[in-house]
Parts: C-alpha cells; structure tokens; sequence
C-alpha cells in the first residue's frame, strides 16, 4: 500500500508502521509537542521523520533494496534489525514472543522519541538560523554566495540545500563561515550534493595542507590557521581573516587572479 496522502510525494510501500503513521503522525506529534496537528511545526517534523525514521521501517518490512546495484557492506545494526534480535533464538527452549514484542516497543519508542526531541529541539533551531543567515548574505559579501552563521556546530548542510530550493535562489552558495569552539573562524565549502564529499568551491590547490605563518605568507592574509589537503575547508584566527580567505577563494575561480594578492 502506498501512503493514501495526495500531498506528499512517498512511493515506498507501507508497513503497518507506516499506514499508522501516515494516518495519525500529525495528531501524534501534536499531542507529544503540545502543538495543533497542522501547526508549520509538526508538517516539516511530520516529514522529517518519515524520511529519516518511518521510511526506513516501511522499506525494510517490504524487502525494498536501497540501491539497485550490489551493496558495498552489510548494513546489521538498523531499527529493523534490531528488534528482530529481540525475537527468541529458533532453538531457545522458551517461544514467549510477547517479552521481546514489549522490549521491541520500548526500544523504537524510545529511539522514536529521542529522534523527535533532536530534530524538534536542535535541527528545526538550526534551520532557523541558517535561514535568517541566508536572507543576510549580501551583508557578509556582495557576491551573495558566501554565508556566515554566529556559530559553529550548528548542522547547516542540509538546511542551505532545502532553503536553496525553498527561496529561489538565484546564485547556488558557495562557501560558509563560522566560528569555532575555540575562537578562531572556519570558511568551509558547501557539498555539491547531500550524499558526497565533492565540494562546490574548495579552497584553492596551491593552498592545500600548508599551515599557519607559510599559510598566511602564500596567501597574503594574516591569521592563517590551515586548509586541509582536500580543500573543503580552512581555518583563520580572526573572521575578517576568514572571509578574505573566502572572497579570494571566489575571485580566484571566477577570474584566475594570483592567490596572493597585493
């Protein structure tokens, strides 16, 4: 069976998990936020759960292949798998599948639970501030691609690839700054994708896994702290450091100017 809402966009065949789900998601969420059940709040964790939760269930349950090609390892530990260790050994002496079924649900409950209260508390925050970063990126740098959050750890991928597609954007963002945990300041590359390593922007080549004072001597900017081998991301001492990192990064691709500029 297929999800019954005309509104979204899932293929995958429902499990009784996921007919539940489909079904009472919304009021449930409602009910355990505190929130009403069309609230803009419990839609977008109304989705994000399936897709990164309830998805997996009803794919699993239904023997649908992650890729079509041969799997590059054995995936063991997932939800399904591991309430099916619950279930008594084909040769235990005691059958009773009615231990294992309230262990069973007090495992995805709970991990059920957590899921909300992460993507409720700390990834719906996240998206937030990133969004409020997206709309002020012109006052970072004029080129509009360089997007600087007020700090580090803040889960910020997935949220410019959704707002990207949600805002409209005209120019795909390139680079991200942010602080770090210990004061100095990151310029990082957005991801081409979700799923890879590749990069949009990375830092220049000639700049790769040269560190601190030949760094800032390479570059012409003061505060250098490192680029890693791949270029992804780098790291200064101050944020103005940083963006000049980042704009020399952009300038570079955009018009082959010498790294170090006078």
């Amino acid at each position: 069976m297929r999800c019954l809402r005309p509104d979204k966009p899932w293929t995958t065949k429902l499990s009784s998990a996921g007919l539940v789900y489909c079904h009472f998601g919304s009021q449930i969420l409602g009910g355990l936020l505190g929130l009403p059940a069309d609230s803009p709040v419990v839609t977008l964790l109304y989705d994000k759960l399936y897709e990164n939760f309830v998805e997996e269930i009803d794919a699993i349950d239904n023997g649908i292949s992650q890729r079509d090609g041969e799997p590059r390892y054995a995936l063991t530990t997932n939800l399904s798998a591991r309430v099916g260790h619950l279930n008594p050994r084909w040769n235990d002496p005691d059958q009773d599948t009615e231990a294992g079924f309230k262990r069973a649900m007090e495992l995805v409950g709970g991990e059920f639970m957590e899921r909300l209260d992460y993507y409720h508390r700390a990834w719906l925050p996240a998206r937030a501030l990133v969004e409020e970063a997206v709309r002020r990126r012109f006052e970072v740098d004029a080129s509009g691609e360089v997007l600087e959050l007020p700090q580090g750890g803040c889960p910020w991928k997935e949220h410019v690839f959704g707002l990207e597609k949600e805002l409209a954007l005209p120019k795909a963002l390139q680079l991200v700054l942010y602080p770090d945990r210990g004061g100095q300041w990151r310029v990082q590359s957005v991801p081409a994708g979700p799923h890879t390593f590749e990069s949009r922007l990375p830092l220049p080549e000639p700049w790769r896994g040269v560190r601190d004072e030949a760094l800032s001597q390479l570059t012409g900017i003061p505060g250098c702290v490192f680029v890693h081998a791949s270029g992804f991301i780098g790291g200064n001492r101050t944020r103005e450091g940083a963006l000049e990192m980042a704009r020399r990064t952009s300038c570079f691709r955009s018009s082959h100017l010498p790294l170090h500029l006078p």
